[in-house]
């Protein structure tokens, strides 16, 4: 099935900024769409919940007016993701606005609902939703979802634990939609496997911490910058559902990160995450992609490494 043209008409590379807690906000959103990349940012950074409406609009007014000023590349489309879990009591406020802005693309996460999907497709946007095994991939198609982001193993933030290889062939075997790749993807290269073993495109995280934009501090940035995968620990400690996190924020925070305690997953709860010494404020978030990121620098810079290395990677293949 061809992807809707909602998802390549105006992209320069075939990637999906994924939505960072915390760290998205306008102006990474912005810079990603303006590079030709699907910005996107959740809905619970906006705090307080007044502020999702500030947010939507400059970010559609700022879009609006840089096509007008650059007929000849217009800027991608950018998605706002949404926790679909019981914890997030504004679900409905902030679906509401999404509705009111015509949001092109939603990203939802923990929880397929269908009164969610219907809210989207009423004036004709998508909505991804991202999983970690094929039962969840199928559960959500079936309530509505248009699409699906794979989240492998070795993905920033809540990760699943499967190879890849093993979950895109699965979820290929039944679907022919939209597929997303998520899972330690930072540079051109691995933007080209993830198509070839069968994702239209790939779901990039980590790489935009490291941006002058993001919404991050300098000292996280810096870290993903002199870490590598031997830095990641996956641990459930934080949120009560398993992630990665970068080992020295676990370190710093006065913890062993290699002799973490389990927690109880009915405990999670994003609307307290960023109180105390927890994620993503002090401990943060990160995939195993990082040894890809040498410097901290613009979006735009960013983008154009990865589509100097994509062109690359298949030039070389076409060559081999």
């Amino acid at each position: 099935m061809a992807l809707p043209a909602i998802l390549k008409d105006k992209l320069r590379l075939p990637i999906v900024g994924a939505p960072l807690f915390i760290i998205s906000n306008p102006a990474l959103t912005l810079a990603q769409c303006k590079a030709g990349v699907i910005g996107a940012f959740p809905a619970l950074n906006a705090r307080p919940e007044a502020q999702l409406d500030e947010w939507l609009a400059e970010i559609t007014e700022g879009l609006a007016a840089h096509d007008a000023k650059h007929p000849d590349r217009p800027a991608a489309p950018f998605a706002v993701n949404q926790i679909v879990h019981r914890s997030n009591k504004r679900l409905e406020h902030d679906l509401t606005m999404c509705v009111k802005y015509k949001v092109p693309v939603v990203i939802s996460s923990l929880g397929a609902v269908p009164e969610v999907n219907a809210a989207i497709h009423s004036y004709g946007g998508i909505v991804l939703h991202d999983v970690i095994n094929n039962r969840h991939a199928n559960s959500a198609i079936r309530k509505g979802a248009d699409g699906l982001i794979a989240v492998a193993a070795g993905a920033g933030g809540h990760a699943g634990t499967l190879s890849p290889f093993a979950l895109v062939q699965e979820i290929r075997e039944w679907f022919d939609g939209p597929l997303l790749l998520s899972g330690a993807i930072a540079n051109g290269g691995a933007i080209l496997a993830a198509q070839a073993m069968g994702a239209d495109m790939a779901y990039i995280g980590s790489p935009f911490i490291a941006t002058e934009e993001a919404r991050a501090t300098e000292a996280y940035k810096q870290m993903i910058v002199d870490s590598a995968a031997a830095d990641i620990v996956y641990s459930n400690y934080f949120t009560g559902i398993h992630g990665n996190y970068l080992k020295p924020s676990i370190a710093a925070a006065g913890m062993d990160p290699d002799h973490l305690p389990e927690a109880d997953p009915s405990k999670m709860d994003f609307e307290t995450a960023t109180s105390g010494a927890k994620a993503w404020k002090d401990i943060w978030g990160c995939g195993q992609g990082i040894g890809a990121v040498k410097a901290i620098g613009p979006v735009k810079d960013l983008v154009a490494r990865l589509d100097r290395e994509y062109q690359a990677a298949r030039a070389r293949i076409c060559a081999a």
